[in-house]
C-alpha cells in the first residue's frame, strides 16, 4: 500500500481472481527495487511502475500487459504503443527508466537493508518518545523504506508546517491525495476514527538518508507534537 507500507498479498488475491478469470492489475509503484516482480509468480495480468520511485526519470512510467488482455486505446490518432497511446514514443526517458530499475535490483539487497535498519530506528524511536502513537498499516509485514504514524489530538498538517519550517520533507498521505482536507480514505477503511485518522504523518525513506538524519527527527518530533497538543481542545493530558 503506497500509504501505510502494507506489503499486500498479491500472489493470493491473483490465484483467487485467476480461478475466477477475472483480470487482475496491480499498482506496483512502490515496489519497483523494493520487492519482486515476478509477474508469474505474482499471478498478475497488468502491473504498472513508475520510474521516479527508483530514482529514473519523473513522468515516465511503464505498464506490463499480459498477451491477450484486451485493452482501450489511452489516446487514438496513431498506431504507437501497439495502438494503446497514440503520440511519439519519449525514448530518452524510457531507456532510463530501464536502466534506473537495473540499477535499483542490481543494488537492492544492500540498500533495502539498510533503510530497514533506518526505518526500524525511527519507528523506534517515535513511538518510545511519543505518547499516545501508532504505527499504521502492518508492523513487520510492510515496505523497508516506509514508516507511517499516527498522533491522537493533532492534525497531520500542522505537523507538516512545522517539520517543513525545521527541514523535514513528510506528508500526511498519499501523494495521490494531497491537496484533500478528508481524512485518508486508507486509514477510515481500516477502521480508524475520523478524529484519529486525521493526525497521520507519512516519512518515507531513501538511499541517501543517515542516521544523523533519523535521529534529527526523533529529537524534534516530540516537540512538535506537545505544541500542537497543547493547542488542541481535544487534549486532556
Amino acid at each position: 500500500n503506497n500509504e501505510v507500507g502494507t506489503i499486500q498479498p498479491i500472489a493470493e488475491i491473483g490465484r483467487i481472481a485467476r480461478e475466477h478469470k477475472v483480470p487482475f492489475h496491480t499498482d506496483a509503484v512502490q515496489a519497483g527495487g523494493v520487492l519482486s516482480l515476478d509477474v508469474e509468480a505474482l499471478n498478475v495480468d497488468l502491473m504498472s511502475l513508475s520510474a521516479h520511485k527508483f530514482y529514473g526519470p519523473k513522468g515516465v512510467g511503464l505498464l506490463f500487459a499480459r498477451r491477450g488482455v484486451p485493452l482501450l486505446p489511452m489516446q487514438t490518432g496513431g498506431g504507437h504503443e501497439r495502438n494503446r497511446r497514440a503520440g511519439t514514443e519519449n525514448v530518452p526517458y524510457a531507456v532510463g527508466l530501464a536502466t534506473a530499475l537495473r540499477l535499483a535490483y542490481d543494488e537492492a539487497e544492500e540498500t533495502n537493508a539498510r533503510i530497514a535498519r533506518l526505518r526500524d530506528r525511527l519507528v523506534a524511536g517515535v513511538l518510545e518518545k511519543i505518547p499516545d502513537s501508532q504505527l499504521s498499516g502492518h508492523a513487520t509485514q510492510r515496505l523497508a523504506n516506509s514508516a507511517s504514524f499516527l498522533f491522537r489530538y493533532v492534525e497531520g498538517e500542522s505537523i507538516l508546517l512545522n517539520l517543513d519550517q525545521l527541514g523535514v520533507a513528510a506528508s500526511s498521505g498519499s501523494a495521490c491525495t494531497s491537496g484533500s482536507l478528508e481524512p485518508s480514505h486508507v486509514l477510515m477503511a481500516m477502521g480508524f476514527a475520523h478524529e484519529v485518522a486525521h493526525g497521520s504523518l507519512r516519512l518515507t525513506l531513501g538511499k541517501g538518508n543517515t542516521e544523523q538524519e533519523i535521529d534529527y527527527v526523533i529529537e524534534v518530533l516530540p516537540g512538535i507534537i506537545e505544541k500542537l497538543r497543547r493547542m488542541s481542545p481535544l487534549y486532556n493530558p
